[in-house]
């Protein structure tokens, strides 16, 4: 089944113009929703929601975000419905796209989600998998713009594990034409294939000092993603030197800001003076996933 429907499954699913766009929306929802404005054009449409991962900022920001815009989100949690026995995923998409407007994903394969937009006949925005986080890029870049205006240019380190925020942010630089230094211990840089469609504006090391250098930016995440929670130990010796604390900040611009997808673990990837401290714009970046998605929705079931 081909449908022309507009997904959201990675940042390439839309134009830079159109990416930016969206940013420049997100500014604009997350005003009104400080003064109070009822805007809702997504009055009786509705939101599906399909985690087989757990999650806290995408589900709060997404459901929020459907009923501040006059919309409904139902959640379907794979444990009580026919997708965790075992119903293809194409029956699945099919059935459940009829029913609804538009149908929020997050789950471990990539070509899982891209089975079920092949066979949705509603738009579906990738809420995270194994290979990528778009949705996170979009709060992350709307940050970046609330502080610092025209993100064009800027020089951001990645300092960490090559995981899927790794990999969204690599095509976040390329579309939005700003520098990305990655540094992640040997044997966990990102995906090869990833890394070659954004060669023009990334740099992979395996030195954190060497990446955040004179960076504007310094992002990390958490050494262990969903699903590695096994490999933890085996990961706390391999990330020992790629902790961000304030003798890393400080080899970064002085106004640099620090970032962080959540959840954290102070004292692991990064420590308590420096997520908790002036320069950390976490916070503020978590709410955005609210804003930024509610301007994704505008777009995509509007």
């Amino acid at each position: 089944m081909t449908n022309s429907v507009q997904h959201f499954l990675t940042l390439d699913d839309l134009s830079p113009d159109t990416l930016q766009g969206l940013i420049d929306r997100a500014v604009e929802l997350k005003a009104l929703t400080k003064q109070g404005a009822i805007y809702q054009p997504l009055k009786n449409k509705t939101l599906a929601m399909i985690f087989s991962k757990s999650s806290t900022r995408t589900r709060v920001s997404f459901e929020v975000g459907m009923r501040q815009l006059g919309g409904g989100a139902i959640n379907l949690n794979p444990n009580d419905t026919q997708i965790g026995r075992g119903e293809p995923i194409e029956d699945t998409a099919r059935v459940v796209s009829s029913m609804v407007d538009g149908i929020m994903i997050r789950t471990d394969a990539h070509s899982k989600i891209e089975t079920f937009a092949a066979n949705s006949s509603v738009p579906v925005i990738n809420g995270l998998t194994d290979d990528y986080h778009p949705c996170q890029l979009l709060a992350d870049i709307q940050t970046f713009q609330e502080l610092r205006g025209n993100i064009k240019g800027a020089t951001f380190a990645w300092v960490g594990d090559g995981n899927n925020v790794c990999h969204s942010f690599m095509n976040a630089a390329r579309l939005f034409d700003f520098q990305l230094n990655i540094a992640t211990p040997k044997g966990f840089e990102p995906a090869l294939e990833i890394s070659d469609k954004n060669r023009s504006h990334i740099s992979i090391t395996n030195e954190s000092d060497a990446a955040v250098e004179n960076a504007d930016v310094v992002v990390t995440d958490t050494w262990a993603s969903m699903g590695q929670e096994d490999e933890k130990n085996q990961r706390k010796v391999a990330f020992a030197d790629f902790c961000v604390d304030d003798a890393l900040m400080s080899k970064a611009n002085n106004d640099a800001i620090f970032l962080h997808c959540l959840p954290a673990y102070r004292g692991m990837e990064v420590t308590a003076s420096v997520i908790d401290g002036p320069q950390s714009a976490v916070f503020q970046e978590a709410e955005n996933r609210l804003h930024a998605q509610k301007a994704l929705l505008e777009l995509l079931l509007g």
